[in-house]
């Protein structure tokens, strides 16, 4: 599988929008849990691997997708979120938010309906 890129198809959409090859990139497996993991410090590549609980071959593949999508980069430190990274966690945030809030009224609805 390529690197998604503006411009260009992308898995459920031949537009190229950015929207579309974001989700792309955010829709393979482990891409959501990598980022989730590089939100504090940065990360070496072992320390990475055992906290995102995934194999290296994936790893490297989804750090080779996210460093050209500019929202990883490696430095001295290991792996970290670069600007744009930083502001997509951000971005997700209110996702979370709600998703936390759908979670409780999901819960609450099946207890209720037992």
């Amino acid at each position: 599988m390529t690197t998604p890129r503006v411009g260009q198809s992308v898995r459920g959409s031949r537009s190229g929008r950015p929207i579309m090859v974001v989700l792309d990139l955010l829709g393979r497996r482990a891409s959501l849990r990598v980022l989730w993991e590089l939100r504090g410090e940065p990360l070496n590549f072992r320390a990475l691997q055992d906290a995102a609980a995934t194999n290296p071959a994936l790893l490297n593949t989804r750090l080779k997708e996210l460093r050209e999508a500019g929202i990883v980069d490696h430095a001295e430190g290991g792996y970290q979120l670069t600007d744009a990274g930083r502001a997509l966690a951000q971005a997700l945030h209110p996702l979370s938010v709600w998703a936390d809030a759908w979670g409780r009224t999901a819960s609450a609805r099946r207890r209720a309906a037992k």
